[in-house]
């Protein structure tokens, strides 16, 4: 087993040991936890000992990875913690007898392929991987740059696929895992001041939901978290001095064009001073929700948590409806009536000219 000083030499992680023996496996007697989910979704039956998994959870030191690192912890799964390089190192959470904590760039994929070997020669093997990394930038398009948009991609997609592609070969292989991957409604919704954070996100929905048919004949579960509008609880500056931080978002400074109060360009930067003092979703129940999910037989493809996320789900559907039915008009248009109205009368002139060459014909051919 790789040791901490081992990793903190190679300058890759910054770790807790844990105790417990590599690909040991401790199922607890009985399951003292009531299900919050649907029969249909297969959750672990109260009778029955819950087996014991090792969870790899990148964004760790974030809001929630830590609501789902703790969760799973305290109900004795083992779990790897995967901070961002950077503050997260000199900043770990605390330590655990059923932990492990190390960081990456989820952008570098060397990064990422490092901590999914730590995970397997300490734990031997990965039953879940959650993926809570993520950044954004709030502020109007023509507000942000290239760099900030591409960041915000690299991160949210391309740090997922980094993770996702270097795992499927050993889910596939085993027949067995599951991928829970955190996204947002700014992942179906198109938010003003978050543009750039929207295109990432769709980007992840679009390529997680093509995965989960992909990966459906090896066992292997795919879902995504929504989790609305969850608590988050720190706020401070960037450390350049440029920008406000508040969780994983930095914020720009609106342009002339986009400074007005109510510039819809800066909805997001209202959002977020509204949501500050406000619990809307508890980030236990999110992290309880999500250690159920890794349990159960069939999880669905998005679990919605908290009013905000069901409502602004509802409300983008029925948008799209209303919409579909004020352009229907135009949605069933075959061949024939898309033809012009130049078209339609030749068309019309050439069937009547038809009729009487078929008149001339049956006159000639009847007997005199």
């Amino acid at each position: 087993m790789a040791s901490s000083v081992d990793m903190e030499a190679s300058g890759q992680s910054t770790c807790t040991s844990p105790q417990t023996a590599a690909g040991t496996s401790n199922p607890t007697l009985e399951n003292p936890y009531p299900s919050g989910l649907p029969a249909s979704a297969g959750p672990v039956n109260k009778d029955e000992p819950i087996p014991q998994y090792v969870w790899l959870v990148f964004g760790a030191t974030g809001h929630l990875g830590q609501a789902v690192s703790n969760i799973a912890l305290a109900r004795n799964d083992l779990v790897i913690q995967v901070g961002r390089t950077g503050s997260d190192e000199e900043h770990p959470p605390p330590a655990h007898r059923n932990s492990f904590f190390t960081v990456c760039d989820v952008r570098d994929r060397e990064s990422v392929s490092h901590v999914v070997d730590v995970a397997l020669t300490i734990w031997g093997r990965i039953d879940t991987i959650v993926n809570c990394a993520g950044c954004g930038i709030i502020g109007g398009c023509e507000d942000q740059d290239d760099y900030e948009i591409r960041d915000q991609m690299e991160t949210n997609f391309l740090g997922l696929f980094n993770i996702i592609h270097l795992t499927a070969p050993y889910f596939r292989k085993r027949k067995q895992g599951r991928y829970i991957v955190f996204s947002s409604i700014s992942g179906f919704l198109g938010l003003p001041g978050l543009g750039g954070y929207c295109g990432s996100k769709w980007a992840a929905e679009g390529f997680i939901e093509s995965l989960m048919y992909e990966l459906e004949p090896y066992n292997v579960k795919v879902s995504l978290v929504i989790a609305g509008l969850a608590r988050h609880d720190r706020q401070s500056t960037a450390s350049q001095g440029r920008k406000a931080n508040w969780a994983h978002f930095l914020m720009t400074r609106p342009s002339q064009p986009y400074a007005s109060v109510t510039s819809p360009a800066n909805h997001a930067r209202r959002m977020v001073q509204w949501i500050r003092d406000k619990q809307i979703t508890s980030d236990v129940k999110v992290g309880e929700m999500v250690w159920e999910l890794a349990h159960c037989q069939n999880p669905p493809l998005r679990l919605l948590l908290g009013q905000h996320a069901v409502e602004s789900m509802r409300d983008k559907l029925r948008f799209t409806l209303e919409e579909i039915e004020d352009w229907k008009h135009l949605y069933h248009l075959d061949d024939s009536e898309l033809q012009t109205p130049t078209e339609t009368q030749e068309g019309q002139d050439g069937g009547e000219m038809e009729d009487v060459v078929m008149s001339n014909v049956k006159e000639e051919d009847e007997p005199k």
